[in-house]
């Protein structure tokens, strides 16, 4: 449950971080059910002055290129799943958008290979990394104007105004610079609660010794001695191998460095010898040979090490077992149903195959 006041002033001042005036045009992709829509979107420019347009009712490239082009929009917002839609479906058409000077790339964790994309495409002169989440307004980080490209490519920048954050350990203790823990915030962006749950909200929300209320983010994050935050990934999507903790954000971002890879979501899957094995859900760029599972391992494990190359490879796309990303309804990609998907492929021995270990 979010209040006026969480929702119109996380919404100023996110306005306020992309300079928004009566001059812009904001063409909002993410749905306004969604709290990146609500506030990121029309809080914003409402407190701004500024125009908004939605695309359509459901999350359409074509619709969206459409409005982009048709109002001369100054501002983009959406979800990596999105950004990734748009230009593939710009390469199609061969239209060039030369408008937009803003917006966020927020909702997960985006990689910086997709920001670099994105500016250099679509023309931003600033891409506002964002972090935060609907529990939080949303946004608690974000990257400024002022960063340099290093700091809005790899981190979410620094703590927004009026907010306080902090990093801690499994007993609740704040950990010192660069350490990796779970992220936590606190201000007047918290959210009321959970309507009608209580268990869950005393479970994330909780007040420390000195009585300040924190909302437990979920989320493992570091933050440096300059303040700016890097989201490492979400702590129940770590894959425990034989022991051994593996963050599938810093495979994806790997994996998306390679010139052929569109998109890539990795999860662990269950594997008898070593508890889980990572698996790496990809799709090809247009025009691009797919390539093997071998080049996929190599690609990994010459950067990152043996244990964090995929045993698993699976393609989405035409002709696939996987059509399609699963995604929610603001478009982030399920995890939890690849997992699934990917358990019962390998129980039906129908996987890709597997590389001795």
């Amino acid at each position: 449950m979010l209040s006026h006041f969480n929702v119109i002033n996380n919404g100023f001042m996110i306005g306020e971080y992309l300079q928004l005036t009566h001059e812009d045009i904001l063409c909002c992709a993410p749905p306004l059910f969604h709290c990146f829509g609500l506030v990121a979107g029309l809080m914003a420019t409402f407190t701004h002055g500024a125009a908004i347009g939605f695309a359509g009712r459901d999350f359409d490239p074509a619709q969206v290129v459409d409005l982009l082009v048709r109002e001369r929009c100054t501002a983009l917002h959406g979800v990596p799943t999105m950004y990734i839609a748009i230009l593939k479906h710009l390469d199609k058409i061969g239209v060039t958008i030369d408008t937009i000077r803003t917006g966020i790339a927020a909702g997960t964790k985006v990689p910086p290979a997709l920001i670099s994309e994105i500016q250099e495409r679509l023309g931003y002169k600033f891409v506002g990394n964002t972090y935060g989440m609907t529990e939080t307004s949303p946004a608690s980080f974000m990257t400024s104007v002022t960063d340099t490209l290093d700091q809005q490519l790899y981190t979410v920048g620094r703590v927004m105004p009026h907010v306080t954050a902090k990093v801690v350990d499994q007993e609740n203790r704040i950990l010192p610079v660069d350490a990796r823990g779970e992220l936590c915030v606190s201000g007047y962006l918290l959210q009321q609660g959970y309507y009608n749950n209580p268990d869950k909200t005393a479970e994330v929300m909780i007040r420390d010794e000195n009585g300040v209320l924190w909302m437990h983010t979920g989320d493992e994050a570091t933050i440096d001695e300059h303040g700016y935050c890097r989201i490492t990934g979400r702590i129940k999507d770590i894959i425990i191998r034989g022991g051994e903790n593996i963050y599938p954000l810093e495979i994806e971002e790997h994996i998306l460095s390679h010139p052929t890879i569109s998109n890539v979501s990795v999860v662990g899957l269950k594997d008898e010898r070593y508890g889980e094995a990572v698996a790496a859900f990809m799709q090809i760029r247009p025009g691009h040979d797919k390539p093997s599972h071998e080049a996929i391992r190599g690609w990994v494990h010459d950067e990152l090490g043996r244990h964090k190359a995929p045993q698993h490879t699976f393609w989405l796309g035409p002709g696939e077992m996987i059509t399609e990303y699963p995604v929610t309804g603001s478009g982030k990609i399920r995890k939890e149903v690849l997992r699934e998907i990917g358990n019962r492929i390998l129980e039906q021995s129908e996987a890709r195959p597997v590389a001795k270990l």
